[in-house]
């Protein structure tokens, strides 16, 4: 099963604040890949939001993506993609 990693900086003014969160669990839960979010020694499950808030990722700190399955590089590529957007929509 293929996997893949990425390392993003938070770089919206609020952080991972419950509507980020939720633009972040909606993207994730597109994809059939298992998608974890790690910052410092914690892990969240980036399609649950109550997992991705436990975070506290605050503006300017760097998490890292990880994605395991058939579609996991086009679903962490889209994730970053989000971050580095500060969370705003297409």
């Amino acid at each position: 099963m293929p996997t893949v990693t990425r390392t993003v900086r938070i770089n919206n003014d609020l952080g991972v604040h419950l509507r980020a969160a939720g633009a972040l669990v909606q993207l994730a839960s597109r994809f059939r890949a298992d998608l974890w979010i790690e910052h410092g020694p914690r892990r969240a499950n980036a399609k649950s939001i109550m997992s991705v808030l436990t975070l506290a990722a605050a503006r300017g700190v760097d998490v890292t993506l990880v994605g395991e399955g058939d579609d996991a590089e086009s679903a962490v590529q889209a994730i970053e993609a989000l971050i580095l957007r500060g969370f705003e929509s297409l």
